[in-house]
C-alpha cells in the first residue's frame, strides 16, 4: 500500500487531497484520560531558581536576602565614614574606623565642609646680576598665572602645572609661622624647595637675560577673597592682601637642571606635608 494512500481517517485539505497529519505544523490533539484535549508537546522546562526544589528556592532567596543586607551595610558604612560628623559617627564612630581600616580605607571626604573662598596667586622677582656688572631687580612673575595659562584648554595637564607650585607653597605655609620663621625641622627643606622652583621658573622666563645670573629670589603671595553669591546678601572685602617673603640668596654656580634635580628631591618630601 502506498504511503499516501486513501482511508476513512485520512485528512482532507481545502482543495480536496490528502492533507498528512501535522503537516499544517499544529500538534495533534489527543484525548485525555479525564477526557480533557491536551498536546502532544510537553510544557518548556524551568530554568534559574524556579528550576530548584522547594528546599533549595528558600536556600536561595536566603542567601541572596543576606548578601543584600550585607552589601547595603557596607556601603551605610562607608557613608558614614566619607560624611562630615554627625550623630551617628559620633556614637559609633569607633565601630565605623573598626570596619573601614585599613581594607576599605578612603583618603578623601564625601563633602567639603569648609571649601576655599580664596584666590591665592603666587610671585616671585629677582635680584639679577647683568653682564655688565650691574644688580637689576626684576619684575614680579606670577607663577600660579602661568600655571593656569597653560591648564587652561589642555585636556590633560602635567601633574606639575596642576601642582608642584601649589604643594609647594602649601608645604611652606604650613611649615612656618606668621612671620615666615621655619617651625620644626621641614622649615628649611620648603624654603629651599620653593626657590629651587623660583630658579627654574625665571630661568624659563629668561629673567636674567644673555650673561645675566640670578644673584638673590623673593616670593610673595596676593590673596583676594571670592566674591560670595548676590542673593547672601555678604559682603567681603575685594581689596587683595600681600604676604611678602624675605630675600633668598641663590647659592652660586647652581643650574637650571641643578636646582631641577633638587627640586623634584624635595618635592617627595614636602607632598607629605
Amino acid at each position: 500500500m502506498e504511503a499516501y494512500d486513501t482511508g476513512s481517517d485520512a485528512r482532507q485539505g481545502r482543495d480536496g487531497h490528502q492533507d498528512p497529519v501535522g503537516s499544517d505544523g499544529a500538534s495533534e490533539q489527543t484525548g485525555g484520560a479525564d477526557g480533557t484535549t491536551g498536546t502532544s508537546q510537553d510544557a518548556p522546562p524551568r530554568t534559574g531558581v524556579a528550576a530548584l526544589s522547594p528546599r533549595y528556592q528558600v536556600g536561595a532567596v536566603v542567601a541572596l536576602a543576606v548578601v543584600a543586607i550585607a552589601v547595603c551595610a557596607h556601603m551605610g558604612l562607608v557613608f558614614l565614614h566619607l560624611a562630615p560628623s554627625n550623630t551617628l559617627t559620633k556614637q559609633h564612630g569607633e565601630a565605623v574606623d573598626e570596619w573601614v581600616f585599613p581594607e576599605f580605607e578612603q583618603n578623601w571626604k564625601l563633602f567639603a565642609p569648609n571649601p576655599l573662598q580664596q584666590n591665592i596667586s603666587v610671585q616671585v622677582r629677582a635680584d639679577v646680576s647683568t653682564a655688565d656688572g650691574e644688580i637689576r631687580t626684576t619684575g614680579w612673575y606670577d607663577l600660579s598665572a602661568e600655571d593656569g595659562r597653560a591648564i587652561d584648554g589642555n585636556p590633560l595637564p602635567s601633574h606639575t602645572q596642576q601642582n608642584e607650585l601649589r604643594r609647594a607653597w602649601d608645604f611652606f605655609v604650613s611649615s612656618h609661622d606668621s612671620d615666615n620663621r621655619p617651625v620644626g625641622m621641614r622649615g628649611t627643606l620648603s624654603e629651599t624647595y620653593l626657590r629651587h622652583i623660583a630658579v627654574q621658573r625665571l630661568d624659563r622666563n629668561d629673567a636674567a637675560g644673555e650673561g645675566g645670573t640670578v644673584e638673590r629670589v623673593q616670593y610673595r603671595s596676593r590673596t583676594t577673597n571670592v566674591a560670595p553669591p548676590p542673593w547672601t546678601g555678604e559682603k567681603v572685602s575685594d581689596r587683595p592682601a600681600y604676604r611678602e617673603l624675605p630675600w633668598w640668596t641663590v647659592p652660586g654656580g647652581t643650574s637650571a637642571k641643578d636646582d631641577g634635580d633638587a627640586a623634584n628631591g624635595a618635592a617627595k618630601d614636602g607632598g607629605a606635608a
